[in-house]
């Protein structure tokens, strides 16, 4: 019995996992295991590169050195850009394809990502981060555990709804654990991965969050958060400078993530091979650290310090060019990484250096320096990132203090509004739009490119010859019969169609051929054209039917496509995903 049992177990557990949803939430607790372990040795593997290469000591953080060897540094930041470089040109080689992030899979593919091109961005991220890039791990932390979720999902052949929402599981778990806050987790899969939140989605994102938080808590001697003081109230008087302080740092965001393009863009156009430019990336970023050694790595120390050190304005403002500075560079000559956590430390400094200006210009402390600072480093990490409720649950998790959560949420909802008016991406949407995929969230459009022509298209079509008299052809098509007809040439090609209403309303004339009623000779669909392309091409042709045909060289033709048809699918779909995002 046992044996038999073990046999069908594999089956078993997948009708169960697919017939209740129970049984979803267990396999996203899982996830969370693989999640939250994942994070925890991502971590441990980056901070020993550290102690190896920069000789640290005992539990000691990166960017919070106060003073690093110089020589060390550029030495181990021009090595670590050859490795780096070379690992990328190898690994391109190996395996050509791209890899494909949670956000993009969730949006295109129905949350199908590939395992290993997904260990090929780990250890890119790894390399750039241990070797002491000024890039953030969080890219690579989601990027592995949405890639474990996907392929567990795909062992238990979950549909497609619950493979995306495995998929922001996986994301929710590295988050969680990676800043020890499991409801920032949460609602970074709900804004960010998933693209919405319903009564179906809470548990199991929740379920993945909670137990990757709990599995870094249980094995990590480091606990990532951060002690901020934050004051028991906000005056109202103060949400006019705090909503200021947002629209700015929105902005910033912008220039950063301009700039991280444009120096893309220099190396791109640089004679410098592209195994190289790390390496040259390298000895800037390394030059940057002998002024300040905080804009090193990710800078969870640096962000710590920054927030209780008595910076001057000259120095917050230092900070402040020397870490986007570096996070430029790295990410533009080929190091791999994200700028989630460099937008959390550029905006608590741009909030810092806001409060000292308003000190400076007011001769009092209009707004205290902490809640500038983590005002600011919500709103630029929501410009850059997105997701103003995901910043707004990382200030309460970590300040606890409900009144600031307050002022951080209106300035997120003004960041991202800001952001949203004026320039209409956050960094990683904004990569999409440069590789021409018109990607503004995750919610799934995937299904739109997979419903395309040849899916829907009538493969069983009577055609007509163009050289067909008009009284044969009302013959053969009496009214009533058929709307239109194909019409082809002596090789067969598409020569356009007729309609039969026409045709019988032609007076009578025996020498008048078929080809003198034609109509959309050059308008036809292609299989391959999706039903956004065919609705256009309905739109611009102003017909009720086109013809499809299998190329535009050879013009053979394979089916027939109505508008009414292609407009009833589009239809059905559209409500297929509306129950599915209310959990009908």
């Amino acid at each position: 019995m046992l044996g038999e049992w073990l046999l069908h177990a594999p089956q078993t557990l997948r009708a169960l996992v697919r017939a209740d949803e129970l049984w979803l939430v267990v396999l996203a607790a899982f996830v969370g295991i693989a999640g939250g372990l994942a994070v925890f040795a991502m971590g441990e593997l980056t901070q020993q590169m550290h102690r190896l290469l920069f000789g640290l000591e005992g539990r000691d953080r990166l960017s919070g050195q106060v003073e690093i060897n110089g020589v060390r540094a550029i030495a181990v930041l021009c090595g670590g850009g050859l490795v780096v470089g070379a690992f990328g040109w190898w690994a391109t080689r190996r395996w050509p394809r791209r890899a494909i992030d949670p956000i993009e899979a969730n949006a295109l593919h129905g949350g199908r990502m590939s395992l290993n091109d997904s260990l090929i961005v780990v250890t890119q991220t790894l390399l750039s981060n241990g070797f002491g890039a000024s890039v953030g791990l969080e890219a690579g932390y989601t990027q592995i555990g949405s890639a474990l979720a996907s392929r567990l999902g795909r062992m238990f052949r979950v549909r497609r709804n619950d493979l995306r929402l495995l998929v922001g599981c996986g994301a929710a778990a590295a988050i969680s654990a990676a800043f020890n806050a499991p409801l920032t987790g949460a609602f970074y899969a709900f804004e960010l991965v998933i693209g919405t939140y319903s009564l179906v989605t809470l548990a199991p994102v929740v379920v993945a969050s909670l137990t990757g938080v709990t599995v870094m808590r249980l094995i990590s001697l480091d606990q990532l958060g951060f002690d901020i003081r934050a004051p028991s109230t906000i005056e109202v008087v103060n949400y006019l400078p705090i909503l200021l302080l947002a629209m700015l740092c929105a902005l910033g965001g912008i220039l950063l993530m301009r700039g991280v393009t444009l120096t893309e863009e220099l190396f791109r156009k640089s004679r410098v091979p592209i195994w190289a430019r790390p390496a040259i990336g390298g000895v800037a970023v390394g030059g940057l650290a002998l002024i300040s050694p905080q804009v090193l790595s990710s800078g969870h120390a640096a962000l710590q310090i920054g927030l209780d050190a008595p910076y001057s304005m000259g120095m917050i403002a230092t900070l402040i060019v020397l870490k986007s500075l570096a996070s430029a560079i790295s990410l533009g000559s080929g190091f791999r990484g994200g700028l989630f956590f460099a937008s959390l430390f550029i905006g608590a400094m741009l909030g810092k250096l806001f409060a000292a200006v308003l000190v400076w210009t007011t001769a009092m402390q209009a707004v205290p320096a902490v809640v500038c600072a983590v005002v600011g480093m919500s709103a630029l990490a929501v410009s850059v990132v997105g997701g103003p409720l995901t910043m707004a649950f990382l200030a309460l998790e970590t300040t606890g203090s409900l009144p600031l959560t307050v002022a951080v949420v209106a300035a997120s909802v003004l960041s991202a509004l800001t952001v949203r008016r004026t320039f209409g991406y956050s960094f990683a949407t904004w990569r999409f739009h440069l590789r021409g995929e018109s990607i503004r969230s995750a919610v799934d459009i995937g299904w739109m490119r997979n419903l395309t022509v040849g899916r829907m298209m009538r493969r069983e079509v009577r055609t007509v010859r163009a050289d067909t008299s008009l009284s044969s052809f009302r013959r053969d098509f009496p009214l009533g019969a058929t709307t239109q007809v194909v019409v082809v040439d002596e090789t067969d090609r598409y020569r356009g169609l007729a309609l039969v209403s026409e045709a019988h309303a032609a007076p009578e004339d025996g020498a008048k051929k078929v080809e003198t009623i034609l109509h959309d000779t050059r308008t036809v669909l292609l299989p391959q054209m999706t039903i956004k392309e065919a609705v256009a091409q309905f739109e611009a042709a102003e017909s009720d039917a086109l013809a499809v045909v299998d190329t535009r060289e050879s013009g053979r033709v394979i089916g027939l496509l109505t508008e009414q048809y292609a407009l009833r699918r589009y239809s059905d779909e559209l409500d297929r995903r509306r129950r599915d995002l209310s959990g009908e």
